[in-house]
């Protein structure tokens, strides 16, 4: 009974200590993937808002309003990964805290539409300020616990609250949801790691912190293809199942499966322990490629939607909406793997080729159709996949 007791005490309230960096068999903890399920809601609303979006004819319109939320989505997330890697007690305070991020998250989802098709950003902000509120705490409690690195802790709590009250102020005040208020206070945000990590750096797993994103990019593709299932399924149930919406379907399954391959095919955590200091690199290109992949499950979508049925949006803007998201992935993927990896990387002008060629393609739609571009760019990945397992090229990235 005693044993019994010292333990429920040890899970109550465990001292906040850096962890090791160099800790044996780290992995993601199942409150992190707890965590990581209200992302899915998150990322599944922006999804389908951009696709609405797309399908309705107001492309334009709605990638800014996607890329102000996803850039929400995406920042919190992050910043609770990299701080439970160095962080996670996993005690009664801790998943508390973690709860009320969990609960931000949530609230934030529920505003997407009205910040999709009204710009109106009150709830993104009042989800996002909860989210704050949960991870300020959790800074707070290691800069009391953890000494030596105490001046890093308080720059990160310090640094985010005064940033999430310009988030407050640009919507309580100001009423802005100008693009530039935004850049503005993005830019802060970015800055905000880059200036705390200056007292001392946190003790970030680097194999932890890969798994993680990896576990992020199959969220992400995963939303992808539940896209394309919601189109497919809308279809069935109009009866306007067609040979184009089985050919996109599964060059949409195709596409996603090739694109998982690439990405997994050059594991990032050895990199990352070799050249931590290229960490930023590789995290922030991150933001790009995970939206490019929930962006892409939207074209996805409305491409199989199209397939089967009349929309607004032109031939050539659906075909758009899936090659501009390959596009962006395959050029930060590279970006990021270069940055952290001497080898195994895949080939420039490999790269370039083809994304010049998934870009022009576009521009063929009214002769090769929707379905006939979307089986092309599949192809072209395809054959991008299988050159890099075959032939890796091998490259040095600058230190």
């Amino acid at each position: 009974m005693r044993g019994l007791l010292l333990s429920m005490a040890v899970r109550l309230r465990v001292p906040m200590k850096a962890r090791p960096i160099d800790e044996p068999h780290r992995a993601s903890s199942p409150l992190e993937l707890l965590f990581d399920l209200t992302f899915v809601v998150a990322v599944a609303a922006a999804t389908a808002q951009l696709a609405h979006g797309v399908a309705d004819g107001h492309a334009h319109e709605s990638v800014v309003p996607f890329l102000q939320v996803f850039f929400a989505i995406w920042w919190a997330w992050m910043n609770f990964t990299w701080f439970a890697s160095s962080y996670d007690t996993d005690d009664v305070v801790y998943r508390l805290t973690t709860m009320v991020q969990m609960a931000g998250v949530l609230v934030l989802a529920a505003g997407v539409p009205a910040a999709a098709t009204h710009s109106d950003y009150t709830w993104i902000t009042v989800g996002y300020l909860v989210m704050r509120i949960g991870l300020v705490s959790q800074w707070i409690r290691s800069g009391i616990e953890d000494p030596e690195r105490r001046g890093t802790s308080f720059r990160y709590a310090a640094g985010i609250s005064i940033v999430q009250v310009g988030w407050v102020l640009r919507i309580a005040v100001f009423d802005s949801v100008s693009p530039w208020t935004f850049l503005f206070l993005v830019v802060l945000e970015l800055l905000v790691p880059w200036w705390a990590e200056r007292a001392a750096k946190t003790n970030w797993h680097p194999h932890h912190i890969a798994e993680r994103y990896g576990l992020f990019v199959i969220i992400v593709l995963g939303e992808s293809v539940l896209a394309a299932t919601r189109a497919v399924q809308d279809a069935v149930e109009a009866s306007h199942v067609s040979l184009d919406l089985i050919v996109v379907a599964l060059c949409g399954l195709v596409l996603l499966f090739s694109i998982w391959w690439l990405y997994f095919l050059h594991p990032s955590g050895t990199g990352l322990a070799d050249r931590r200091h290229r960490s930023y690199h590789w995290g922030y290109g991150h933001y790009g490629i995970f939206g490019a992949l929930a962006a892409l499950g939207a074209g996805l979508e409305v491409s199989v939607e199209q397939a089967g049925h009349h929309i607004e949006a032109s031939e050539t803007t659906v075909a758009y909406a899936v090659a501009i998201p390959v596009a962006v992935f395959l050029l930060l993927l590279h970006a990021v793997q270069t940055a952290i990896s001497p080898d195994r990387i895949t080939s420039r002008p490999a790269i370039v080729v083809c994304v010049a060629l998934i870009l022009l393609l576009p521009l063929a739609t009214p002769t090769l159709t929707v379905t006939g571009t979307v089986a092309t760019i599949t192809a072209l990945v395809v054959l991008l996949t299988a050159a890099t397992i075959t032939w890796p090229a091998t490259a040095t990235p600058s230190n």
